[in-house]
């Protein structure tokens, strides 16, 4: 029989996980000769999710957890539970029921019986996460697309199951700075996708805002594309085409119309703009330092508090 593990990252999840929990036994039970565990990263969780999750491994002893000491966020809890998992194929899944249960079926026949290393969830829609929101979201896809060159759409997330090659492929890379999305796609392997319309939480909140989501794209970007830093040579010949037609235009103002003060005006907004993009400059470069430093540091992706 083959083995299925389902890896659940929680952060404060006290309100959707049980019924979590029952949902998704309901239908990996049914499946024809397979087994199943379930492994619970609690993220550092400041609720009652942890109290839940050692009742539900108390009932079921397929259920394991694992609690960090605090919150290393989702990327540490989905590389912990990938490393903790034991089964034949690994699949991630999200507390909240947004990733629908009734995928786990055809996901394992297109990887058991069609030969797939991966089958993916591919979120249609973004039903409730505002026009915003939406609009950002398939821009930055677009953009890091064309950025790194790798295949990473929109609607494409965390939900998958995979087998064990790639399951081992992926924890091989053992980054600090950890984009999973992206280590997807690097490690290839051939991946089917099934649709499945977008819908809302059903209970609790969503623990992405606006600004954690930019947070994460950035990071996206910055792992697995170093085009930002060809943004500097760009801007260089760019700026010199300007600094000469600004000079020249300067010049005959000064000249022919002697119009001495604007031109100083101008000088000073040059200096203000070639300041500004200096800086600019330096913050990417920072940026791109700061995570070779962490990695250097070699520090651990999470800390486990407790464990059953």
């Amino acid at each position: 029989m083959n083995k299925i593990s389902i890896i659940v990252p929680c952060y404060n999840e006290e309100e959707v996980i049980s019924l979590f929990y029952t949902e998704t036994c309901k239908t990996v039970t049914a499946i024809p000769e397979v087994t199943y565990e379930f492994i619970f990263v609690d993220d550092g969780s400041k609720d009652h999710t942890l109290d839940i999750l050692r009742l539900i491994c108390y009932q079921d002893k397929n259920c394991h957890y694992l609690s960090f000491s605090r919150n290393f966020g989702k990327e540490a809890a989905m590389y912990a539970g990938l490393k903790q998992a034991t089964g034949d194929y690994c699949v991630i899944m999200d507390a909240d029921l947004q990733h629908p249960p009734k995928l786990l079926a055809p996901m394992y026949y297109a990887l058991s019986q069609e030969g797939y290393d991966c089958c993916g969830g591919k979120r249609v829609g973004r039903s409730g996460d505002g026009a915003l929101r939406s609009a950002l979201s398939r821009s930055f896809y677009h953009v890091i697309q064309k950025l790194t060159h790798m295949n990473m759409n929109d609607g494409d997330g965390d939900f998958r199951m995979m087998n064990r090659t790639m399951t081992e492929a992926i924890l091989q890379m053992k980054e600090y700075n950890r984009y999973t999305k992206g280590i997807f796609s690097f490690v290839g392997f051939e991946t089917k996708w099934l649709e499945f319309e977008n819908v809302e939480r059903v209970a609790g909140k969503t623990k992405w805002n606006l600004g954690s989501l930019f947070s994460y794209a950035f990071d996206g970007i910055l792992s697995f594309s170093t085009a930002p830093l060809k943004i500097s040579g760009i801007l260089g010949i760019f700026l010199l085409l300007l600094s000469c037609f600004l000079g020249a235009s300067a010049f005959i103002q000064q000249v022919f119309f002697h119009q001495s003060i604007s031109s100083l005006y101008l000088v000073i907004g040059i200096v203000v703009f070639l300041s500004s993009l200096q800086m600019l400059m330096v913050f990417i470069l920072g940026e791109y330092l700061s995570k070779d430093y962490l990695e250097n540091k070699k520090r651990p992706l999470y800390i486990i508090r407790e464990q059953n």
